[in-house]
């Protein structure tokens, strides 16, 4: 309950995102209904399957995994940046992070894709621009590991993903969901980006035990 009055937005977009995908595993035809497939986007039909293929995931996974990194950072996002900023960031970034898959497999009539991951992306490194210092746990690691170095441990997977996959998840759109949760935070919040750099500048040498 506490999360449904604290982050709203965050709550509502997590419950939805596992319970489509849940359907989407026993249901081929709402699959296709909502998978991204770039030919048919690029003429101007199933132009809704941009966001809807962003509530779907291939298997259980990748459900596990975007939607671990998205309970780690998006409702502590939310918190900072407002309920209103935070659905915008999401869809938005769920848009602009498809963007180039539609115009690279233009051509293609094979190709689909689906995913949260470009959103998820945004999330990551929205927060990192608030709190690079920050730490997230992940199992086995003993130690935390410090968000701005997630968010780079999390572009290397999906750059090397993304290049040897043969899968339909979209793992392109990480590195421009990267780029547009950054530009749509610091329009947003023109401050922040200052703040971050501050931040890495005078904590460094006590993190990094300089």
């Amino acid at each position: 309950m506490e999360y449904l009055i604290l982050t709203p937005v965050a709550s509502f977009i997590f419950v939805i995102t596992i319970l489509t995908s849940l359907m989407a595993f026993y249901n081929q035809n709402l699959y296709g209904k909502l998978m991204l497939h770039p030919y048919t986007v690029s003429r101007g039909k199933d132009i809704h399957t941009v966001i809807t293929s962003g509530f779907i995931h291939r298997d259980w996974m990748h459900l596990f995994f975007n939607m671990f990194s998205y309970y780690w950072f998006a409702f502590s996002l939310e918190k900072i940046i407002g309920h209103w900023q935070f659905g915008i960031l999401y869809i938005l970034s769920l848009i602009l992070s498809d963007m180039p898959t539609v115009v690279k497999h233009k051509n293609d009539y094979n190709y689909f894709s689906l995913g949260a991951s470009g959103a998820i992306s945004a999330i990551i490194f929205s927060i990192i621009l608030f709190a690079p210092w920050q730490t997230i746990f992940i199992f086995p690691i003993p130690v935390g590991i410090w968000f701005w170095v997630f968010g780079i441990l999390y572009l290397v997977y999906c750059h090397y993903a993304s290049k040897y996959s043969r899968d339909q998840i979209n793992h392109d759109a990480h590195f421009f969901g990267a780029i547009s949760g950054l530009m749509i935070t610091i329009v947003f919040n023109h401050h922040v980006l200052g703040n971050f750099i501050q931040q890495i500048i005078s904590e460094a040498p006590a993190r990094l035990h300089l």
